[in-house]
């Protein structure tokens, strides 16, 4: 199991070496936590599997740490500045709801 999770980090870091550009994404007033991820972060961040979005760290399997990622990027994930408020909110919904922990 462990060599699994290194390796889905692993592959995860080869795809986001690519994604170091800035983004001026803006999510609709009305589009879903499941739009505004398969429009902005699937460039970056593919789903591992099924109903897998992505696999989260435990510090990062909250929601003010998904914002604050998402709002101030990090390494080579840009910032989306413009993913605020409700938005963000259903952003960081859909991902919790929809990743496993890394543990």
């Amino acid at each position: 199991m462990k060599k699994m999770n290194f390796l889905l980090m692993l592959s995860g870091l080869v795809v986001l070496a690519g994604c170091g550009k800035g983004n001026d994404y803006m999510p609709g007033v009305d589009d879903s936590g499941e739009r505004i991820f398969s429009t902005a972060c699937t460039e970056c961040h593919k789903p591992l599997s099924g109903n897998v979005a992505m696999l989260l760290s435990e510090k990062m399997a909250n929601r003010d740490a998904i914002i604050g990622k998402v709002q101030s990027g990090s390494m080579r994930m840009p910032a989306f500045k413009n993913i605020q408020g409700e938005a963000a909110d259903r952003l960081a919904e859909y991902i919790l709801a929809h990743s496993d922990t890394n543990r």
